[in-house]
C-alpha cells in the first residue's frame, strides 16, 4: 500500500560503488597501487550485490 516510503536498496548500492570508484580512482593517480585494488574490489562486491538484488527484484 505504502511503497513509495520504502528506500530502493539498488539506488544505495549504486551510491556507494560509485563512491568507492571514485576513491580507487584517486588512489591510482597516488599511485597507491595496492590501495586501489582493494578499492576496486570493494566496489566490485558492492556490484555483484546490486546484480544480486536486481534479479531478485526482476523474479518477483
Amino acid at each position: 500500500m505504502f511503497n513509495f516510503f520504502k528506500t530502493d536498496p539498488v539506488k544505495k548500492l549504486r551510491k556507494q560503488y560509485e563512491q568507492k570508484m571514485l576513491e580507487a580512482r584517486d588512489l591510482q593517480r597516488k599511485g597507491d597501487i595496492k590501495a586501489f585494488a582493494h578499492k576496486t574490489a570493494e566496489a566490485e562486491a558492492i556490484m555483484q550485490e546490486m546484480e544480486r538484488l536486481s534479479t531478485e527484484k526482476q523474479s518477483d
